[in-house]
């Protein structure tokens, strides 16, 4: 379990080292970035998916045939539990793109690792309901976000967007975010921390809040991220480099995965029937449960306020500039 109240030092630290051999590895092999194609001449991508959520309209691209049909091969591999620690894999060239939320990419963005949205692959919406959400015991005193200071709050990964958004909760409702001790355990794993007391809260997400949410000794605080709607809570990201060298792949493979997401929202049993396959949870239980709504929309504004915010949390060491956030064919918003 790692424990941190303020995680970015060493998450700068770790990321600011990777980019390095990153680089290194790139110069050492020519810093190739062109796309390698199959005997039949389709373009080979990987893409590294989260470990949790979001990546359902990855896999209906892949069954659907979109990808093939866009003259693309294209594989799936899970990465890091840490998605931020994924880009790199995509620097390096290992993979093409990687998924992570708005949190985990900006770590990297602020330090400049030459790397961009592509596209958003959901966001907070009034639309739906909460995906995600504080659970804490019902015989708990915890009652609002504020009630969190002096106590422990286990969540998937420290210094990311749902960290950002406990403090920006806890700071919505007059506490003092400095005061959150957090702690990092494995996503399986949430659900028994806050039931067995090991820690006061979690913050959950996707088919593991939703299962969360029947345990009859927790209740849900709030409306998780639905308080900051348009906050971009999973994403596909490249470097700068390969967008450069390989821009009508790149454009090929977004267009792809738009077509998932509009297959994923209107035909829920579909995403459905990957998370009996990719998750760990009861395939009864996953045929009872809404489906999330899919966007590939990234609010620029929206984004704007989750900058500023992390650098004040001190999740981040600047404010990095939409040129160095977002690819040019990415598509943005500046929202209503």
């Amino acid at each position: 379990m790692e424990t941190s109240r303020n995680p970015r030092r060493r998450t700068v630290i770790l990321l600011t080292a990777l980019a390095v051999t990153g680089s290194l590895t790139a110069t050492a092999c020519g810093g190739e970035s062109a796309t390698a194609s199959t005997s039949d001449g389709k373009a080979e991508v990987t893409v590294l998916r989260s470990n949790g959520a979001i990546f359902e309209p990855l896999y209906i691209a892949q069954q659907q045939g979109y990808f093939k049909a866009a003259g693309l091969d294209v594989t799936i591999k899970a990465g890091a539990q840490d998605t931020s620690q994924n880009a790199p894999s995509v620097l390096n060239n290992e993979a093409q793109f990687a998924m992570t939320d708005s949190s985990g990419f900006l770590k990297g963005a602020a330090q400049g690792m030459g790397i961009r949205i592509v596209t958003g692959l959901q966001s907070a919406t009034t639309k739906t309901d909460p995906t995600d959400g504080l659970l804490v015991k019902k015989s708990s005193g915890i009652t609002s976000f504020a009630d969190l200071e002096g106590k422990t709050v286990g969540l998937s990964a420290l210094g990311g967007t749902i960290q950002f958004i406990v403090e920006y909760l806890v700071q919505k409702d007059g506490g003092d975010p400095t005061k959150v001790k957090f702690v990092a355990l494995p996503t399986t794993s949430l659900t028994d921390a806050v039931t067995s007391g090991k820690t006061d809260a979690v913050y959950s997400f996707g088919a593991f809040f939703a299962a969360a949410k029947t345990n009859a000794k927790l209740r849900v605080i709030g409306k998780g991220m639905n308080e900051l709607p348009g906050m971009v809570q999973g994403l596909l990201f490249s470097s700068q480099k390969y967008l450069a060298a390989n821009g009508a792949t790149a454009k090929k493979f977004i267009e792809a995965v738009a077509k998932a997401i509009t297959y994923a929202n209107e035909h829920p049993d579909a995403v459905r029937a990957i998370d009996k396959k990719y998750t760990q949870l009861d395939a009864a239980f996953i045929d009872k449960q809404a489906t999330a709504y899919y966007d590939t929309t990234l609010n620029t504004t929206v984004m704007r306020t989750v900058i500023t915010k992390m650098h004040e949390f001190k999740l981040l060491d600047n404010e990095p500039k939409d040129a160095d956030v977002y690819w040019d064919q990415a598509p943005t918003s500046a929202g209503d």
